[in-house]
């Protein structure tokens, strides 16, 4: 997801090994020992295959779970919108709880059985943009009284009929979408993509994700400015303040140490403190208890019987909504987001190797994660989150910070998340933030431009870029404003091109894709072949990387028997081999040093809040 957090990812190696650079264990900053980052700046604490002491794979399995907490709530807060559930708290809460569930059900499943690396699986900003460009649709535009919460009775039938239908028809085009995502897995086509979508098509893609939210995150922010810029107080200007931390080692016994905590987990403590603001000004009543007064939505009593009320516990199962309907102007726009999804996957698969010790993925093991995201989307849509999957690269970015990265760590991420999805009062909690901190958080989380791969000193390319960017924004403003100027005299064309034309990150794709392609440039200047270097893998039938990435429980043992599966191209191609310790680590250029494991107590104050 890399539209998420762009300070904890990097789009280019040697971004990342700056940042790791940077945050080096033992490195002085101020005079401070930063303990946050314990060990050897060139060693990792614990690579891939190794398995940490239970309860150190507990606590950072929920620093893993925290770092993905804003973007997994953000998800059903936004859609809430389209839904038109903004006045329905309880049913909010069921959603959150559900995303939950389901992105650690899908986190299990990749760690085990898909690329088998430590990435977390999570709601995607990419699926959100066609969804609620769908939502906008005139069928599918919220009655009128919904918007009122006085004339919005919870409860009725009607009521929940304009909610579920909704939702039905997001399920049904989320599953279809999601069938192309598991073919393109298993079947090996994910190749074909990267040869000819680069960062030209990608980076406006992403980046009108955010910027096509930006009505939602105005109308949101504008109920109190000030608090919605707390956020950016909080995540960026505290970034490089340390923070005093009770710590205990053998060597120093119990004494102070400073952590950079905010630069571990920036948005979530920042929503985290301007929430706690926002609960103690409602307290103190300073902000106002009229509806009609500014302000009044920065209070957090607002749906206060939410917490009461949400059961204790929540069991998600598939069509919770009833029976999914599809749609194919739906479908298609789904579509448009796995496309991006799968790109994005990608890139997260190859950092999160770099970043955990293990040797780059092999084209079986891609394939085989692509298809279990697809999956995974496939469930999402099933359970009714209005929402699908994909690796989430601020988890990826986490890694290099902690130098922690076995997989058994999210093994017990996706462990407590599938527990936080059954306690149903964890999601009603989270329906309490307050609308200007949820303004505040898109505003900060949604500003990400990976160009490191194009010259963007070459004209052409500045000319892809912004006329992307631009015809992203003034295409779907335009269809918006002029609704019947699609008429081919085919309903279901008309629905289908309504809904691509106005989904931004489609447009402004669309545009650099064809640009890209078709306007004269060299592989060099488009970034094109930076970019395959960055995806490429000569490794595959290395021992290293038999025993990361081959399947669990004897499964690759028993497929390589049969010569005929070599042929699939999501199953390994030889025998499993044992690895002796660790073969590589974030910045070493030696293949082959082992690494050293500090003791817990060093990792458990890095990670500890």
């Amino acid at each position: 997801m890399l539209s998420h957090f762009p300070f904890l990812y990097s789009g280019s190696e040697d971004h990342q090994q700056n940042l790791q650079a940077d945050m080096a264990p033992g490195k002085e900053s101020n005079g401070l020992d930063n303990y946050a980052f314990a060990g050897d700046s060139n060693k990792l604490i614990y690579c891939v295959t190794d398995v940490p002491p239970w309860y150190l794979c507990i606590i950072l399995g929920i620093q893993h779970c925290l770092t993905a907490f804003g973007g997994i709530i953000a998800i059903p807060l936004i859609l809430s919108q389209g839904l038109c559930l903004q006045y329905d708290g309880l049913t909010q809460s069921h959603l959150i709880s559900t995303i939950f569930f389901v992105s650690g059900i899908c986190t299990l499943l990749q760690v085990t059985f898909g690329i088998r690396l430590p990435i977390l699986q999570g709601g995607t900003f990419t699926l959100l943009a066609p969804s609620m460009a769908m939502l906008s649709m005139p069928e599918w535009t919220c009655p009128a009284w919904t918007q009122n919460a006085s004339l919005v009775n919870t409860s009725s039938t009607d009521f929940i009929e304009v909610w579920q239908s909704r939702m039905r028809a997001l399920q049904g085009s989320i599953m279809v979408g999601s069938l192309f995502q598991v073919f393109v897995g298993f079947s090996g086509l994910i190749g074909l993509f990267m040869r000819f979508i680069g960062p030209l098509t990608i980076a406006p893609t992403i980046s009108l994700i955010g910027l096509s939210l930006f009505d939602s995150a105005g109308t949101s922010a504008g109920n109190h400015w000030g608090i919605s810029t707390l956020i950016i107080l909080f995540s960026q200007y505290l970034r490089h303040i340390p923070v005093p931390f009770p710590t205990f080692s053998k060597k120093k016994k119990l004494h102070i140490s400073r952590v950079y905590i905010f630069q571990i987990l920036p948005v979530l403590l920042g929503i985290t403190l301007s929430w706690l603001i926002c609960y103690i000004l409602t307290i103190y009543n300073v902000f106002p208890t009229d509806p009609d007064q500014y302000g009044y939505l920065a209070r957090t009593d607002l749906k206060g019987d939410v917490v009461s009320q949400a059961p204790w516990f929540s069991f998600a199962y598939p069509g919770q909504w009833g029976m999914p309907t599809v749609s194919l102007a739906g479908v298609v726009g789904i579509l448009a987001g796995v496309i991006s999804s799968m790109i994005e996957s990608v890139g997260d698969y190859h950092a999160c190797a770099r970043l955990s010790g293990a040797p780059p993925p092999p084209k079986h093991a891609i394939n085989r994660g692509i298809g279990i995201e697809g999956l995974g989307c496939l469930l999402a849509g099933a359970y009714g989150t209005g929402n699908g999957t994909t690796s989430y690269s601020e988890n990826v970015g986490a890694l290099g910070i902690t130098k922690v990265g076995s997989r058994m760590v999210i093994v017990a991420s996706g462990v407590l998340m599938v527990a936080m999805g059954v306690f149903g009062k964890v999601g009603a909690i989270f329906t309490t933030i307050p609308s200007p901190v949820v303004g505040g958080m898109f505003m900060t989380c949604f500003f990400y431009i990976d160009l490191n791969y194009a010259d963007m000193n070459s004209s052409r390319n500045i000319f892809i870029f912004g006329f992307s960017m631009f015809s992203g924004l003034v295409i779907p403003n335009w269809i918006f404003k002029n609704p019947r100027a699609i008429a081919t005299g085919v309903i279901e064309l008309d629905h289908v091109l309504q809904v691509l034309l106005t989904t931004s990150m489609f447009v402004g794709g669309f545009f650099g894709f064809i640009l890209d392609n078709t306007i004269p440039g060299s592989k060099h200047e488009r970034g094109i072949l930076a970019w395959n270097k960055a995806h490429e893998d000569d490794s595959s039938n290395t021992l290293e990387s038999g025993e990361v990435y081959n399947l669990p429980f004897g499964i690759s043992s028993y497929l390589s028997s049969s010569s005929w599966l070599r042929y699939v191209l999501f199953c390994p191609p030889g025998e499993p081999s044992p690895l002796d310790g660790c073969t590589a680590d974030t910045n070493a250029p030696e293949p082959n040093q082992q690494l050293g494991h500090p003791e817990p107590s060093q990792i458990i104050t890095g990670v500890a809040l």
